[in-house]
């Protein structure tokens, strides 16, 4: 299993999190399965590497000027993006591999107590913490690095020149920032055009560029992308997000179609229809256009492996589902139960859907020239 060394640890916390008047303590963030029947190798894996960054960064504790670190556990949530449990347990003894262990090696601590008191957090997680860290953290203050799913495969992510990401997602959200519309042409098989209007108007972007430098904020660690939530129509204005956003899921492409921001309809044949169909109908905020995205990664030499952490920075994406984690308006209690919340991001590169290929987006302005920024596969837009 390909490590960070200890000086390659520090010099990422260092550079992740540049330091702060504040800086005390930091918890890595570990949820537990309830059961052995629930448990992967992956997820065992990456259990280990919990272990092994919780030692090395206690060894060398003093050269990333903090007083403190802990490993806090809890019991997984089932699904991404769901709200984290009320209590957390502070490892005193070794982590457990089973939620009925938790009681006996840690300490239990609610979450609002562990949010005032930690300044500092890493969640290399299952099931990803991003919504619900980045709403914690507008409200306590403290900066969290989320990696749900994350694996030794994207060891490499953690080693690239992370200013050179930080300025093309500059760039990107510079682009972005002024425009109230993104037109995409997505081509299929290589012979059939379809076209998505994504309402930008009354939104800004944000960053994911691997550096947390300001408190209160939150995001993924591999970074490397600039995203924006589509205007949900929560104003008196309707959105405009509108079209047919074809995605390929396994063999097969299916056809959303999009009216005020909302997939109201899939089509297509195959396998996975049914399920889609199912799914929108049941969980109708599932539809809901929740991210536009723009990864960089991938020319950084970077491939798929099949995490979702690393792969929707690896290209442009679109997700479905809860957005109020980006500033949008949907939110768990748009879902029918907790396990149902999902945010889930289609990601356009051949590795990942090699019948589907963006070409082009074209970003439009309300006092200036549309710009052309991708094209056949490609940015255009970095120097």
């Amino acid at each position: 299993m390909e490590k960070l060394s200890g000086d390659e640890l520090i010099a990422l916390i260092s550079s992740v999190f540049p330091r702060l008047d504040n800086d005390r303590k930091m918890g890595i963030l570990v949820d537990i399965p309830r059961s052995d029947s629930q448990d992967n190798d992956d997820w065992k894996k990456r259990r280990e590497i919990c272990r092994n960054w919780y030692a090395e960064l206690r060894k060398s504790i003093g050269s990333i000027g903090l007083e403190k670190i802990d490993l806090i556990a809890y019991p997984d949530v089932k699904s991404n993006n769901a709200d984290l449990p009320d209590s957390g347990y502070i490892i005193k003894d070794s982590l457990p591999e089973i939620e009925n262990g938790l009681q006996e090696n840690g300490v239990l601590t609610g979450f609002s107590e562990i949010f005032r008191d930690y300044q500092i957090f890493l969640a290399p997680t299952e099931y990803s913490t991003t919504a619900p860290l980045k709403n914690s953290a507008k409200k306590y203050g403290f900066r969290a690095a989320t990696m749900p799913g994350f694996s030794d495969k994207m060891i490499p992510a953690l080693r690239i020149d992370y200013n050179e990401v930080f300025r093309r997602v500059k760039l990107i959200k510079n682009l972005l920032d002024p425009a109230v519309k993104a037109e995409v042409i997505f081509e299929v098989d290589d012979i059939s055009e379809y076209r998505m209007d994504f309402d930008l108007r009354f939104r800004k972007s944000q960053m994911s560029s691997g550096r947390f430098t300001d408190p209160a904020t939150a995001g993924n660690l591999p970074s490397g992308e600039t995203y924006i939530v589509p205007y949900e129509g929560e104003l008196e204005e309707k959105s405009e997000t509108k079209g047919t956003l074809p995605v390929q899921i396994g063999g097969d492409v299916l056809f959303y179609s999009i009216i005020e921001n909302n997939a109201v309809e899939v089509l297509g044949s195959g396998d996975s229809l049914k399920y889609e169909a199912d799914f929108l109908q049941n969980e109708p905020a599932y539809g809901n256009m929740a991210e536009l995205g723009f990864g960089v990664l991938g020319d950084f030499g970077l491939e798929p492996i099949n995490e979702i952490l690393l792969d929707e920075k690896l290209g442009f994406h679109v997700a479905f589902g809860r957005s109020d984690h980006f500033g949008g308006i949907i939110s768990p209690d748009k879902f029918s139960a907790p396990d149902k919340v999902i945010h889930l991001d289609r990601v356009y590169i051949p590795k990942m859907q090699p019948r589907v290929s963006v070409k082009s987006i074209i970003l439009h302005f309300p006092d200036r020239d549309p710009e052309l920024i991708f094209e056949n596969g490609n940015y255009i837009v970095f120097d």
